[in-house]
């Protein structure tokens, strides 16, 4: 083949070459065949894409997966098809055209009109990270669009009940019934550490003998399906026998007559006013309590609080732990402020 024919082909292959390069597409024989026959790749779209990860999730639902793990990838994907929305106007993109610049987008979404923090915007780029990497891994894509993207979780401070504001609540009689019930569930979960998705599940078939002949909670917890055993305190067992007749409890299989979510916090914070305790109240801090002043700070070892917690790695919960090392060097500030300056003077003179 030369001259003119030679040139043409030449050219053809340089133009082909460039669309696939456009394109993000892999220059190699099967996709160059396809450009000269005319065959479309078939495209893939990423809310299609998420939403059979999720069906896929739905379908192990204790099996592989635990239902608030579908509950965060469906919030996940309604934040996706809305930010699409917001930002291009589509419902659904190629997963090819996911950039530097989608991302970024989506975490400016998520932080100003979602008015997520920092914490929950990074879990959401997470769960949409997850995604990405099933396009890399089937050849989908063949660049990392979260290469150079960088997201990080900031240290909060966990609120927990000291051992006084736990006395004043437990010794604290309200003139409602109401009252009365929040105050003996969010203690329950005080000293068993059970969050409120796993409070309100527990029942009779959670209660078991355990390794030491005593009663103990055994249970698989709805945001992970790890599994937690935790022997039962008195307090807890004499929470336990007070609503065991309770028609709530005895009409739907609970342990517990348990109110809504948002309820319990409504209630918790009038119980927060009447006890004095000056912090933002809620069903949540019962399971810092337990993690830190009930357990820890009574010197129960920190792999046993992790396994009761049902935390998948220690780390989790030495977080905890860095909560009360803050605890100590705060309280410790006002017997440094004690024996500094003049008196410090004073005990360098004794002690020579």
């Amino acid at each position: 083949m030369r001259g003119k024919a030679a040139r043409w082909v030449k050219a053809k292959v340089y133009d082909y070459q460039q669309q696939l390069i456009r394109e993000d597409e892999l220059v190699n024989v099967e996709n160059m065949r396809n450009k000269i026959l005319g065959i479309e790749k078939r495209s893939h779209l990423l809310i299609g894409i998420f939403q059979q990860h999720n069906d896929e999730i739905k379908a192990l639902i204790g099996k592989e997966y635990a239902l608030g793990t579908l509950t965060r990838y469906e919030t996940s994907l309604k934040h996706t098809v809305d930010f699409m929305k917001w930002k291009y106007k589509v419902s659904d993109i190629d997963i090819r055209k996911i950039n530097h610049e989608f991302i970024t987008s989506y975490e400016f979404y998520l932080k100003s009109v979602c008015n997520c923090c920092q914490n929950t915007t990074s879990k959401y780029i997470k769960n949409f990270g997850k995604i990405i990497r099933i396009c890399l891994a089937n050849g989908w894509i063949q660049k990392n669009p979260f290469i150079n993207y960088k997201s990080k979780m900031v240290e909060v401070e966990r609120p927990f009940l000291s051992e006084d504001e736990i006395d004043t609540m437990f010794h604290k009689t309200f003139s409602t019934d109401r009252l009365n019930l929040v105050k003996d569930i969010f203690l329950f979960s005080c000293f068993t550490g059970l969050a409120y998705s796993d409070v309100k599940k527990l029942s009779r078939k959670n209660i078991g003998i355990g390794v030491d002949g005593d009663r103990w909670i055994f249970i698989n917890r709805t945001k992970t399906d790890t599994r937690s055993n935790i022997p039962l305190l008195p307090i807890s067992s004499a929470i336990l026998e007070k609503y065991s007749n309770h028609p709530q409890v005895n009409n739907q299989d609970r342990l517990l007559p348990i109110l809504s979510n948002q309820k319990m916090n409504s209630y918790l914070k009038e119980i927060a006013d009447v006890c004095g305790i000056n912090k933002e109240l809620t069903f949540h801090i019962a399971r810092h309590t337990f993690a830190t002043t009930v357990t820890l700070s009574n010197g129960v070892p920190i792999e046993s609080v992790s396994k009761m917690l049902g935390h998948k790695n220690l780390h989790t919960t030495q977080h905890y732990a860095k909560i009360l090392d803050l605890k100590v060097s705060n309280d410790m500030k006002a017997l440094k402020e004690k024996f500094g300056d003049g008196n410090q003077m004073m005990l360098r003179k004794s002690i020579g």
